[in-house]
């Protein structure tokens, strides 16, 4: 295999390589939980309900019994360890708060590489780029990569650090640690892309907003047009997104307004039993995605945030919704059709977005386009919430036809 382990010029001289290895006490530890962890018992909505009310008790006693004898940690830490791997000291000099940003790179050595950062959301983790990397590691060598690729753990997930414990925190201070970072890495001169789903795509919106060095974002999901624009009158397609989202709205999306009106107390619960996270996380995979994806993968997952105690600490994004006084600093929560939804600012820099069908709330092309300058789409038959994870070809390739359309040396 190639390697892609040297850094690119420029760096900021704390930028250090970073080995994943998870003590084996803890590992040890965990296991003992789960194994204490009992299932709860069988009632209607577990059992004869599907999935109406959640995961079902079958499942989370099937995964429980993978979960301690099929599925290795220590297969899963050296996947990521293939990988070159870095930790960097990103300072924000407003508040004097500095954040060890973990990140995974593929660097090319062509003068002319495209830089662009992928970011997840929540609940997500850098585990969902890792068959986007191994694509690209198997068409490119360091010489031919035509990217820079950084694959950020946001601030308070897995390995990166933060937030801070003693203040407040939100999406657009996380843009200003990622941008911090690519700075860092050399890519302010050049510029930079960025690339986001979920929480992560909002992190991009917020980058391509403000900071300049951000040349363009492509997300696969996209914020509601901002207010003032009228849909109202709807085609076909917009009636079946609004009608989605609607339901969505509904029936799916209480768990980010627990999680921002009662952080603490959730972050307390689910960092007593690995058993409940899975279950609170597990539903999210399965909740989110066209077809479930594989149980090893949902497992990885969860366990990342597990070891690195990362629930507790990532739940800063919900804040907002947990003061109604508080004007939000990026996101505006306001009511279409006695429905709250999500309104994002305008973004004039060039967008692309891929659709997969089976996003949380979908956004139809037009809509879209009242949302970001639209340069390039991609309407996908399969694919949902986490599009990185269950359709990263088609991802990867909506992702090339967008920088090859938009980046002018």
């Amino acid at each position: 295999m190639a390697d892609f382990a040297q850094l690119p010029p420029g760096l900021i001289p704390d930028v250090k390589p970073f080995q994943i290895c998870v003590d084996e006490a803890k590992l040890q530890h965990f296991r003992t939980l789960l194994e204490l962890s009992p299932i709860g018992p069988t009632t209607f909505e577990n059992t004869h309900a599907g999935r109406r009310y959640g995961v079902t008790r079958e499942w989370l006693a099937t995964a429980k019994q993978a979960w301690l004898h099929d599925f290795d940690w220590r297969r899963s830490e050296a996947r990521l360890n293939s990988f070159p791997s870095f930790r960097a000291p990103v300072r924000d000099d407003e508040t004097g708060y500095t954040t060890e940003v973990h990140f995974l790179g593929l660097f090319s050595a062509r003068a002319d590489a495209v830089p662009i950062v992928f970011l997840h959301g929540w609940p997500g983790s850098i585990c969902e780029f890792l068959d986007i990397m191994d694509l690209l590691r198997a068409k490119y060598t360091p010489q031919t990569l035509p990217y820079h690729v950084v694959v950020p753990s946001l601030p308070g997930y897995g390995f990166s650090s933060g937030p801070p414990v003693d203040a407040d925190y939100g999406v657009m201070q996380a843009a200003k640690a990622i941008h911090g970072l690519m700075l860092g890495l050399g890519f302010g001169k050049s510029g930079y892309l960025v690339q986001g789903g979920d929480l992560g795509s909002f992190v991009a919106r917020a980058m391509a907003l403000i900071y300049p060095e951000c040349r363009g974002m492509h997300v696969n999901q996209m914020g509601f047009p901002p207010p003032g624009v009228d849909i109202g009158t709807r085609d076909a397609a917009e009636e079946r997104a609004f009608q989605r989202a609607t339901e969505a709205i509904d029936t799916g999306l209480a768990f980010a307004m627990q999680q921002g009106t009662r952080a603490a107390t959730m972050g307390l619960a689910l960092s007593a039993s690995p058993l409940a996270l899975l279950a609170w996380i597990g539903e999210k995979f399965l909740e989110f995605s066209d077809q479930d994806p594989p149980l090893d993968k949902i497992l990885e997952g969860v366990m990342l945030y597990w070891l690195t105690d990362t629930y507790p600490r990532c739940l800063y994004h919900n804040r907002e919704m947990g003061d109604p006084k508080e004007e939000p600093k990026i996101a505006r929560y306001s009511v279409l059709a006695g429905k709250a939804s999500l309104h994002l600012p305008y973004v004039a820099k060039p967008c692309g977005f891929s659709h997969f069908p089976h996003e949380v709330v979908p956004v139809p092309r037009s809509w879209a386009e009242k949302s970001v300058n639209l340069v390039t789409f991609s309407e996908h038959q399969l694919g949902g919430h986490f599009a990185a994870l269950e359709r990263p070809n088609e991802l990867l390739a909506d992702v090339e036809e967008y920088v090859e359309k938009v980046w002018k040396p």
